[in-house]
């Protein structure tokens, strides 16, 4: 049964998808940004370079999300090899620049972040990079990076790809996507699309809007699975309406824990998402204590935080050959500097998320 408080909360969970899209994808924001800051010179001192923007107004609490799950990484590790020293930045990309090259001059051994795309595109694509950095985000357009430079971030294109493999895995042959309009879910549906076809599947109809009253004309005989390209709340309002077909799905449909009815209205989507999720009982998970129960944008923040922390180590010891079982995923070193994650599948069952099996790596293009 469809919770009657839930088409209200479906405006607030746009909003707060079109908040995250600039951190994701470098949308424009019409917030004004604080002035670009200068640091002071300091002394040389051998340190991590945490360069996050806190200080800005769209983003601070997704950055902060992201420092606690670093800081906390750092403190359950003991003494760590080097301290850490915090480079607060706003969403100008000239006072990240700034603050880069600061944490260089001041003798920096491996800087994490920036966050925002339009940033790491600049530091990708213009900027010398002389110490290696771990970029929490990709650029614009991907291709040779500098050889500093490695980048990890929570991309939903990679999402949708994985889903497409799992639905292949599983048999499914005819596709029926169902998108909502923002940027991140037509993202989606694109990287879906494409991956489907790829493997020999085939696309039926797509950008299906989440409209029960336009779903039964839409609906197609010989269409062996539906891809939901949807957040939590809009998913849930039309699952009711998909009948017995076999649905899938990335994260976005998994809000953390909104008790069983929520989950029994998302019955039997299978989805992608991180170990720190839906998997409590894997060895990284368990090793590192959760922050406050909230909202699982901000809960995936905080993992990335974490294996940020882990790889920032990796590289501060000289190894250049990742490969982490991390809590966002399995990490491995792909080209061009970026790092795959390769997620677990996750199931609604019995008002319940289940594990349904892990994920597998993305085949070679």
């Amino acid at each position: 049964m469809i919770d009657a408080r839930l088409l209200r909360r479906i405006a607030v969970s746009s909003f707060v998808l079109a908040a995250l899209a600039p951190v994701l994808y470098g949308a424009p924001t019409a917030l004004a940004s604080e002035a670009a800051t200068t640091p002071a010179p300091v002394a040389q001192t051998p340190h991590i370079a945490l360069l996050l923007p806190t200080r800005a107004k769209v983003f601070a609490r997704h950055a902060n999300a992201l420092r606690d799950g670093f800081l906390a990484a750092a403190k359950a590790q003991g003494k760590p090899m080097l301290p850490v020293r915090e480079y607060p930045v706003n969403e100008d990309v000239s006072d990240v620049l700034s603050n880069y090259r600061a944490a260089v001059s001041a003798g920096a051994k491996v800087i994490v972040g920036p966050l925002t795309r339009d940033a790491v595109t600049a530091l990708a694509f213009g900027e010398p990079v002389p110490v290696p950095t771990l970029a929490l985000n990709i650029p614009d357009q991907t291709g040779r990076a500098p050889e500093n430079l490695y980048m990890l971030s929570l991309q939903v294109e990679s999402e949708a790809r994985q889903a497409a493999q799992l639905a292949y895995r599983d048999n499914r042959r005819n596709a029926l996507i169902i998108a909502g309009t923002h940027a991140v879910q037509r993202r989606m549906q694109s990287a879906f699309s494409a991956e489907f076809s790829r493997l020999g599947g085939t696309v039926l109809a797509e950008a299906i809007p989440p409209d029960p009253a336009r779903l039964k004309s839409a609906m197609r005989p010989e269409a062996d699975m539906v891809f939901l390209a949807l957040d939590h709340d809009e998913a849930r309002a039309i699952r009711a309406y998909l009948g017995a077909n076999a649905t899938y799905a990335t994260s976005s449909v998994y809000a953390g824990e909104r008790g069983p009815l929520a989950a029994f209205d998302l019955a039997n989507v299978t989805f992608v998402d991180m170990p720190w999720l839906i998997e409590p009982d894997h060895p990284a998970v368990m090793s590192y204590p959760r922050p406050e129960p909230g909202a699982a944008e901000f809960e995936r923040l905080h993992a990335l935080g974490i294996d940020a922390w882990r790889i920032a180590q990796l590289l501060l010891s000289g190894a250049r050959s990742l490969k982490l079982d991390g809590v966002t995923g399995e990490l491995t070193l792909g080209p061009g500097g970026i790092i795959d994650r390769t997620l677990r599948a996750g199931r609604f069952i019995d008002g319940k998320v289940r594990l349904a099996e892990p994920g597998a790596r993305e085949p070679a293009r």
